[in-house]
């Protein structure tokens, strides 16, 4: 309960940092990307630990952090609008497989997760395909591997970007399947299959 409380209560204090001094503002988010947010991970919060993560961002790498915003705000619009678009698509082919869906929802990557990822990349936006995802919600862990089969008889994998998190949880608990498939106009697309919990 304290942890949840401190998270909490950095996630508050990092939305007020604005209105401290500078000197501390600068240690107060290198605190909370050094610690706060990868407890939350940890802890498998990753709504806290993201939240963390780009309310620190702007303060410990301002001129990191206005470059990937000039640069990526267009990307992100158009990515959004293609996966909710071919959304349809998807729910219509798991349809058709009798495949139940809970939920299909587009996530967009976060600015801090996009920019570790673009360091990794030599900061090439076109060798990143999760800018937008899909988060498929199905009621069980079969269905899970049964709506994996329908995506990939549909759309072609890409190969070695299939990884099984229900087999092999993440520390944090963390179980899903990611897949990515090369959708219509040749798009390609991240895919995250779960259930609820």
């Amino acid at each position: 309960r304290v942890i949840l409380i401190k998270l909490a209560d950095r996630a508050h204090n990092m939305e007020t940092l604005e209105f401290i001094p500078p000197d501390k503002q600068k240690r107060v988010a290198l605190e909370t990307m050094e610690i706060y947010a990868p407890l939350a991970s940890r802890l498998g919060i990753s709504a806290i630990k993201t939240k963390l993560e780009n309310l620190a961002f702007p303060y410990l790498y301002p001129k990191e952090y206005q470059w990937l915003k000039d640069n990526v705000e267009k990307r992100r619009q158009e990515a959004r609008k293609y996966i909710d678009r071919a959304r349809e698509n998807l729910k219509d082919s798991l349809k058709k497989e009798g495949i139940e869906v809970v939920e299909i929802k587009a996530r967009l990557k976060s600015y801090f997760s996009l920019y570790r990822k673009l360091l990794r990349y030599d900061m090439d936006f076109d060798r990143i395909h999760d800018l937008a995802a899909w988060r498929v919600v199905v009621k069980d862990v079969k269905t899970c591997y049964e709506t994996l089969g329908s995506i990939h008889q549909h759309w072609r994998p890409l190969p070695g970007r299939i990884k099984d998190s229900i087999a092999f949880p993440k520390a944090n608990a963390y179980q899903s399947l990611h897949t990515t498939v090369i959708c219509e106009e040749g798009r390609i697309i991240e895919v995250q299959i779960r259930t609820p919990e």
